[in-house]
């Protein structure tokens, strides 16, 4: 039964530091992109401009501004389960027979011992990653920015 401790300590020894650390960063990466987006789209509405009478504006400003979005939380959860089973089969089979040809007496017995030992260890695991994605009014700067440069046109 040497398998068995084996098994055990490899289904201990799971990397949980390390896979906390990649979501960790991860999430920062994916922030990173989602930040980079709003910027790109707070320009594409910067260069697209709308006529309004005689009078030429961009979207921003009118007033459109890009949607931003943080990561509120991020789950890492694992589920492991192993389970070892042993079991020992013993079996004895006996036999006798015996007979009589032509006055001379003839018997034989036979044994016959089986003995079996099976061991067995199954491991099953599972793993999910979830993250809660939320929407945010654009920075306070960013709007303060964008009512001045508003204001200085008219």
């Amino acid at each position: 039964m040497s398998e068995v401790p084996a098994v055990t300590r490899s289904l201990m020894s799971a990397p949980l530091p390390q896979i906390i650390e990649k979501l960790g960063v991860a999430v920062a990466q994916a922030q990173l992109a989602l930040d980079k987006n709003s910027i790109d789209i707070a320009q594409s509405l910067a260069e697209s401009e709308v006529e309004i009478g005689n009078n030429t504006y961009n979207l921003l400003s009118l007033g459109f501004v890009p949607s931003f979005y943080a990561f509120t939380e991020a789950t890492v959860e694992a589920k492991l389960s192993f389970s070892m089973t042993e079991s020992t089969e013993t079996s004895v089979n006996v036999g006798v027979q015996a007979g009589v040809n032509y006055g001379i007496f003839m018997a034989a017995a036979s044994v016959d011992v089986g003995y079996a030992r099976k061991f067995s260890v199954s491991a099953e695991g599972m793993s999910s990653i979830a993250a809660r994605l939320v929407s945010l009014p654009a920075p306070e700067t960013f709007l303060l920015l964008l009512k001045q440069q508003y204001q200085q046109e008219i």
